[in-house]
């Protein structure tokens, strides 16, 4: 991919960082507050309008037309429980992945072209450096995000000796 203009340390970093804030920010809307419904149909909306613009393989399209609808259906007709149910697992999944994909791109196969390759190479420091410093903050905000999100607010209740 080509890309011009931009920083290109955010440029590298979102990969790791973009999935973990969102399934964060995803996670924390599920337990913290009722707009589960209105987050999901919005959610189904940008994956159809995605689907639209930039999907041209037909698996992929139709895989993503129907994620999106059955994401404007789940948001119309299920209960909210479901939708907070589906946002939970939305936010949580991509949350894990980050330190998954980071684990993976950068320690695990440090031989591999990744964004932590390229980081170094054009920041200084090592492929594992940099993964592992992504692997560590997105440890640390899945923790501080658990915390977060089921504090004494959170719609799931908890036993106080956690």
């Amino acid at each position: 991919m080509t890309a011009r203009g931009g920083n290109r340390f955010l440029m590298l970093s979102a990969g790791y960082t973009g999935s973990l804030l969102i399934g964060a920010a995803l996670f924390v809307i599920a337990l913290r507050t009722d707009w589960d419904r209105r987050i999901l149909a919005l959610f189904g909306a940008l994956t159809l309008l995605i689907a639209a613009i930039y999907i041209r393989d037909l698996f992929a399209l139709v895989f993503t037309l129907t994620t999106g609808v059955l994401m404007l259906a789940t948001a119309r007709y299920l209960s909210l429980a479901v939708n907070d149910l589906v946002l939970r697992v939305i936010g949580i999944s991509s949350m894990i992945y980050a330190p998954l994909d980071a684990w993976d791109d950068t320690i695990a196969r440090s031989y591999l072209r990744s964004d932590a390759r390229m980081m170094a190479e054009e920041i200084g420091g090592t492929t594992v450096i940099w993964g592992g410093l992504w692997l560590v903050i997105s440890l640390a905000v899945i923790g501080l995000t658990l915390r977060y999100g089921l504090g004494r607010s959170s719609n799931i209740s908890l036993p106080r000796s956690l």
